[in-house]
């Protein structure tokens, strides 16, 4: 297995970077599209569990768009041969001093594109020290 193949790793950075510009704005529609529409679908977030698109896609409706803004830290693209990467990031929000965000994506090319099949994202107390490889 070839890892880091530098196209599928420009790809991914692409879509990560779309889909942060969706996020950010609160584009629903974008978002859900960036999802692989199957009950297998899984993302754990601050607060929820969601298993499957349908509950993936309800949240996101449901969801508050203010205080979304965010600075990205410590992205790391890893691609897993032609079909399959993942992407971690580190995050912070000004309405949430002291805390930092962890992101975690695994997204697999389908027939019909590149889609998240699952999705972790948490917030903890900022560690007094970060340190480790940076993007």
């Amino acid at each position: 297995m070839e890892i880091d193949l530098p196209r599928v790793n420009a790809e991914i950075k692409a879509l990560f970077a779309e889909y942060e510009h969706a996020l950010v704005t609160n584009n629903v529609e974008k978002l859900d599209a960036f999802f692989w529409p199957d009950a297998r679908a899984i993302r754990y977030g601050g607060n929820e569990n969601l298993y499957g698109y349908e509950e993936i896609a309800a949240f996101r409706a449901a969801r508050s768009a203010a205080g979304l803004e965010r600075t990205l830290d410590r992205t790391v693209v890893t691609a897993f041969g032609p079909d399959m990467a993942t992407v971690s990031t580190l995050f912070r929000r000004t309405n949430a001093p002291g805390k930092i965000g962890r992101q975690m994506q695994t997204w697999v090319r389908f027939d019909s594109g590149w889609k998240i099949v699952c999705a972790h994202v948490s917030v903890i107390e900022e560690p007094e020290s970060s340190a480790g490889p940076a993007e």
